[in-house]
């Protein structure tokens, strides 16, 4: 089952391709202000007076934002206009990170980031169902992977500028220019995304209801756990690098660069993918997954093994349009909410694999132990995806 989609609802390709375009910005807005913080944390720490661990609660902070107000927001906002919903949800983006800018505490640091997660997961949600509805049917997933291309360009693009610009004038002109960006983004939504009145409109009720069907769990199940192995690698690329494969601090960027680079191919793949496997394509990027993730303690050794190695760790990022879809199509009767909650899902792996690797670091297994410890998570993953495709509804 799909998502509702008339032929009068599909959008000519240039309008189509500026609407996918708006909705980027928003997407790499949301992607700069979320990995911000982590590239400014020793300049955050030394202005406020804080400990670096306590700057690392606001990244968790934020985190627990997405979780509550993915769910929350969409349910909120399943009558409005989706339009208007988008609008709205950058909005609040806007002020959590230009409050984020001026805070003078720990306090309202945590507060401000907590406020600037609560709209991320319902963004991405709304626009992947705005975005999916108004293409052929064939075309879905792929429009998908192009409004989420701006998640994966502030990866490469937007993380290491918020940095130099946080480096150079201070950690709060990252924060105003993520604001910027949000404000452009609500400009850009306004003028290219479609008021479309006729679009049909959710009840919350029928959206809960949607949630009692054992297959929508499944599918958030597989990318809490199956995508966990991405980030479990990933939050400790650095002092992978400096202690296994004994590079400079200055290679650092040089590897983030390379995992932005592979997670841009990966959207684009993951896209294609499920046009032309459908739920298929979750079980075939499990499989190239647990590859990958086998692949970096081998490679970590030197410096081209591990800038190829987190590239292709980077190329999980595939995932996250199939599952982004199957989600849509099983819960059709809540496509808002189904989406939004997929990326509180990848919150909860974003910090279930770092949690799990550094139970591996402590225990003395060594840095390089992630790429196994991910590659048991997404075995675990490809072990669902084989029981939700023997369940009803499977596919």
């Amino acid at each position: 089952m799909t998502i509702e989609q008339s032929p009068e609802q599909v959008l000519p390709a240039r309008a189509a391709a500026k609407m996918e375009t708006a909705m980027a910005v928003g997407s790499f807005a949301i992607g700069t202000g979320e990995f911000a913080i982590m590239g400014l944390m020793p300049d955050i720490a030394s202005n406020l007076h804080l400990s670096e661990p306590q700057v690392g609660h606001a990244i968790s902070a934020y985190a627990l934002g997405v979780m509550v107000g993915a769910p929350v927001l969409a349910i909120l906002g399943a009558k409005m206009l989706r339009k208007h919903l988008l609008i709205l949800l950058m909005a609040l983006y806007t002020l959590g990170n230009l409050a984020t800018a001026f805070t003078p505490s720990y306090a309202t640091l945590m507060a401000f980031r907590f406020i600037s997660g609560l709209p991320h997961g319902a963004y991405f949600g709304i626009a992947a169902v705005v975005a999916s509805s108004m293409v052929p049917a064939g075309k879905r997933a792929s429009a998908v992977a192009r409004v989420m291309m701006g998640l994966t360009l502030a990866m490469l693009l937007g993380n290491p500028v918020a940095t130099f610009l946080g480096q150079f004038f201070g950690w709060r002109s990252a924060f105003v220019l993520v604001g910027l960006l949000a404000l452009l983004n609500i400009a850009l939504v306004w003028r290219f995304v479609p008021d479309r009145h006729d679009e049909p409109r959710s009840d919350p009720r029928k959206e809960m209801h949607a949630f009692k069907q054992p297959q929508v769990w499944m599918a958030l199940t597989m990318a809490a756990i199956g995508f966990a192995g991405m980030f479990c690698v990933f939050s400790y690329l650095a002092p992978t690098m400096l202690e296994v494969t004994q590079v400079t601090p200055q290679w650092i960027p040089f590897g983030l660069a390379a995992f932005g680079l592979g997670a841009i191919l990966g959207n684009i793949m993951g896209g294609k993918l499920f046009d032309r496997l459908q739920f298929r394509a979750v079980g075939v990027l499990l499989v190239w997954s647990i590859a990958v993730l086998l692949f970096f303690p081998w490679a970590a050794h030197s410096l081209w093994g591990v800038t190829l190695g987190i590239g292709l760790v980077g190329t999980m990022i595939a995932l996250a349009t199939p599952l982004q879809i199957r989600l849509m199509d099983i819960a059709h009767e809540a496509p808002s909410l189904a989406a939004a909650s997929n990326h509180a899902a990848f919150n909860l792996a974003n910090a279930l694999g770092p949690w799990l690797g550094g139970m591996a670091i402590s225990a003395g297994f060594g840095w390089t132990s992630t790429g196994y410890i991910g590659a048991a998570t997404a075995l675990v993953g490809l072990g669902l995806f084989l029981i939700a495709r023997r369940m009803k509804g499977g596919q």
